[in-house]
């Protein structure tokens, strides 16, 4: 790991660049194969164009710059690049809605825009210059030349100048590096601020739990524009000299499981979705079916065998396997622990730049979350997990009510989840005051919004929003006075009328927080004295409904 004059993400980009320069940074895996593979050389070198070419574009310190697309080499050259300029990168999930991005740039007020071209579609009638990060040629200097770069500007080609290191404006550790839009984004946005010294304290906590060495190789598998994979698995990856290679597809165990044999892995980052999947579709039905799986006493043996198939599935060099965002199955736990796979769980929040606690391999109890790392303090608190350190963020951007509300009195984090904390420390969470549900990548999905939608249609009373066995969403309703009156009037009436709001509510929601079905309610909905429905009356703590909801 480096060490810092500066924890700044301008600072941990030059250094790096400087210390690693020909080692490995960043590539693609596409058609069966690495492409644009850049250097730490040229990883430090086309951040300080994209940078320049803002900073000449007119983008001064603290001007919010979009920053929307797939995960690719240039997203992080693009996210150095705004840092050096002195701006706050605005990430956004690629699975927004045209209408969400236009809300979440007219809310951050944003300069300038650095997308794929894939996503030009989704940035209409701009007034702010769109830079295309994945135009950028080198006209042929494969040597990592600094002179002949191009990049697409607002569909022309503009050379892309080259400032030295000391003509970028110099940013403190507390100026904001970040806005990441986390929810809200229907209209009514939320946006956390994260510091520079949130993201970069954050990175060092999670090496102080799990060394990253020059010699590993991460596979993304998470959206970047997530706080989890940004920091752990780029922030710390690049602070560590190792490299990074994504996919060109969604990673799906179809995409993941070939990409992941060709490219031999040593960490990954993931949420529990994955290692689900790829357990009771790959893993499970051999092992349930082994002869020493029937007998008590050869058992083990089966589970032992087991886990090394799942980790030559994935290359068979994986050495650790970080799961966070969301509880994993308790299955699928005990099974990875008998297995002796290198897995290691964690718990965080955006907030938190996201990392809360965590673990190595091997060195966590049973369905716990690790512990906090150095720096870090975790407390409970009537039984909510609270977070006290240097990776909290700095607050909510223009929104002092909701920032006032996220914190204690006395300066700690209200999570919203509760927990609790045996005698060593470790953290065991034990279930969510909010209702998050996380999505099939890692996006965070907050039914509320979603319910909130569906209660604008004069079809519906009530709306709850929860996940299937699969993943998929499924809204049940209890329906107006209006819509009972005009269900009756045709027997398939109801349906049409579900599958229009469906199809409605669909086209207003990110992609990945559409509705796969909408389910009729007869029995109003059990609410608070504020009117709030009783969630945890019809909705298991992992999501499913409970039959006494249907």
């Amino acid at each position: 790991m480096i060490l810092f004059s500066e924890m700044t993400l301008s600072g941990l980009c030059l250094r790096s660049a400087e210390k690693y320069t020909n080692r490995p940074a960043l590539g693609m895996f596409k058609e069966g194969a690495m492409r644009g593979a850049v250097n730490y050389r040229l990883l430090g070198i086309r951040s300080r164009q994209i940078g320049s070419l803002l900073g000449q574009l007119g983008i001064q310190a603290g001007d919010r710059v979009l920053l929307l697309s797939e995960n690719r080499p240039e997203w992080p050259l693009a996210y150095f690049g705004i840092a050096l300029a002195g701006a706050v990168s605005v990430p956004a999930l690629t699975g927004f809605s045209s209408r969400q991005i236009q809300n979440i740039c007219e809310h951050a007020g944003v300069s300038a825009v650095c997308l794929s071209r894939a996503m030009a579609a989704k940035i209409e009638n701009s007034a702010v210059p769109l830079i295309f990060i994945d135009s950028i040629t080198d006209g042929g200097a494969a040597d990592g030349a600094e002179a002949g770069i191009t990049v697409s500007f607002n569909g022309t080609e503009k050379d892309l100048p080259l400032r030295t290191a000391a003509a970028f404006p110099r940013r403190n550790v507390d100026d904001i590096a970040s806005i990441i839009y986390t929810s809200g984004t229907l209209g009514n946005s939320k946006g956390v601020m994260l510091s520079h010294k949130n993201l970069v304290s954050c990175a060092m906590a999670s090496l102080s739990l799990v060394k990253i060495f020059p010699r590993d190789r991460l596979l993304s598998v998470i959206p970047l524009a997530h706080a989890y994979e940004c920091t752990l698995g780029l922030l710390a990856a690049v602070m560590s000299g190792a490299s990074i290679t994504y996919l060109d597809k969604p990673p799906s165990p179809s995409v993941l499981l070939p990409a992941a044999q060709a490219l031999r892995p040593t960490a990954m980052v993931t949420v529990p979705l994955f290692i689900e999947k790829i357990y009771r579709n790959t893993i499970a039905p051999k092992l349930t079916q082994s002869v020493l799986y029937r007998f008590p006493f050869t058992r083990p043996l089966a589970f032992r065998l087991a886990g090394r198939r799942l980790i030559s599935a994935l290359g068979g060099s994986i050495r650790f396997f970080g799961i966070g965002g969301a509880p994993l199955s308790a299955e699928v736990e005990d099974f990875l622990r008998k297995a002796g796979f290198p897995y290691a769980p964690g718990y965080g929040l955006t907030e938190t730049s996201p990392l809360a606690a965590g673990t190595a391999p091997y060195r966590f109890a049973r369905h716990s979350a690790g512990s906090a790392p150095a720096g870090i303090e975790l407390r409970i608190t009537d039984g909510e997990i609270q977070i006290r350190g240097p990776n909290v963020m700095m607050g909510y951007y223009r929104d002092e009510g909701q920032t006032r509300e996220a914190f204690t009195a006395d300066g700690w984090l209200k999570t919203g989840d509760l927990g609790r904390l045996d005698k060593k420390g470790r953290l065991f969470v034990k279930g969510r005051l909010k209702a998050l549900i996380l999505g099939p990548s890692g996006e965070n999905i907050y039914p509320e919004e979603i319910e909130g939608l569906l209660n604008t249609s004069n079809l519906v009373e009530d709306a709850l929003v929860y996940p299937g066995e699969q993943g998929e969403l499924i809204a049940q309703i209890h329906i107006s006075e209006t819509a009972q009156a005009l269900f009756q009037t045709a027997a398939n009436a109801a349906i049409t009328a579900l599958e229009d709001l469906r199809r409605w509510a669909n086209h207003r929601l990110a992609a990945f927080s559409r509705l796969s079905r909408i389910e009729l309610r007869e029995e109003p909905f059990e609410k608070t004295p504020t009117q709030k429905i009783k969630r945890y009356l019809y909705v298991r703590p992992c999501g499913e409904s409970l039959p006494a909801a249907r």
